[in-house]
């Protein structure tokens, strides 16, 4: 086993959607004893606290929910993920999907200094690739994929360090898209794997075409894996569920093979919402695929009776 030092980052960020609670992640994740279970595999791990946004005076926005906060939260989360990445594999535990516009951006910067090619893993029932102009909700969770990539209308947001290739991103398990981001994705390069590809092919197809691009490329690899993946049967706290999600042996399956390919190099654990979670048993889920992309195997993983 390659022995990590992981760097956990508290993201209790809010700011994403009008739907309150994921600002309780990072501690439910410490409660679930991520860290623990990360140790126990024989990785290092450093706990940097939460993050705190930059400072900001939130104006009311005729369309869009609580934007200045969500630049704050961007530009703050893309400093914190940028400096973990010099020291080890960062790990923030969130907070809604819009950390991931700071938490990717960190990741871009770090590669660009790198001088090498950085690929997004995209774990979602959503593909997030709004742009301000183009959401009905006005919830900046939705728009992450939008912005790294370049879209426009991110007016006010950091400056990227260049346009993230739609090549070098690939979107797994989706089933929730709606008629603006379908047109938009149709005219994109992102590799699309949507649950019915998985119900046909199985999900360990597409994830090996992925990671072999990634490996022919000598890149950097940033996961981000939402809650919403999973079916909400087995993963009941998050604040948008869509039925048929991805099932818990294909949840460990994508973290098993992650960690077989030694390509991982940021992870983000997002929408957890405890406040709609069953005696924790999302929080615990996400803390187990996270160990399983860091080395656990079928031969450690634990049992319990929720």
């Amino acid at each position: 086993m390659t022995h990590r030092n992981c760097i956990l980052i508290g993201a209790p960020m809010d700011s994403g959607k009008r739907r309150r609670g994921c600002l309780m992640g990072p501690d439910a994740y410490r409660t679930a004893g991520l860290a623990e279970a990360l140790i126990d595999l024989g990785h290092t791990v450093q706990d940097r606290g939460n993050v705190a946004p930059a400072p900001f005076v939130e104006t009311p926005h005729a369309k869009l929910h609580a934007l200045v906060e969500t630049i704050g939260w961007t530009e703050a989360l893309a400093d914190a993920n940028d400096t973990a990445l010099d020291d080890g594999l960062p790990i923030v535990m969130g907070g809604d999907h819009a950390l991931a516009l700071g938490s990717v951006l960190g990741s871009m910067r770090h590669a660009k200094r790198m001088g090498r090619p950085l690929f997004v893993l995209w774990l979602d029932a959503h593909s997030d690739f709004h742009t301000p102009q183009s959401t009905d909700s006005g919830n900046l969770h939705g728009t992450p994929l939008g912005y790294v990539t370049g879209r426009e209308g991110f007016d006010g947001f950091p400056a990227l360090p260049y346009d993230l290739p739609q090549e070098n991103i690939a979107i797994i398990g989706l089933r929730s898209v709606d008629a603006a981001e379908r047109a938009a994705l149709q005219e994109t390069k992102i590799q699309r794997v949507d649950m019915r590809e998985i119900d046909e092919t199985g999900i360990a197809r597409p994830l090996t075409e992925f990671l072999e691009k990634v490996t022919a490329a000598n890149g950097l690899l940033h996961v981000s894996l939402d809650v919403d993946f999973l079916d909400p049967a087995v993963a009941p706290a998050v604040g948008t569920t869509v039925p048929g999600g991805a099932t818990v042996r294909e949840g460990h399956l994508v973290m098993e093979m992650l960690y077989d390919s030694g390509l991982m190099t940021a992870l983000d654990l997002v929408e957890l919402n405890p406040f709609l979670d069953e005696r924790g048993r999302t929080a615990q889920l996400m803390v187990d695929l996270a160990a399983s992309a860091l080395g656990r195997s079928v031969f450690d993983r634990p049992t319990r009776a929720f």
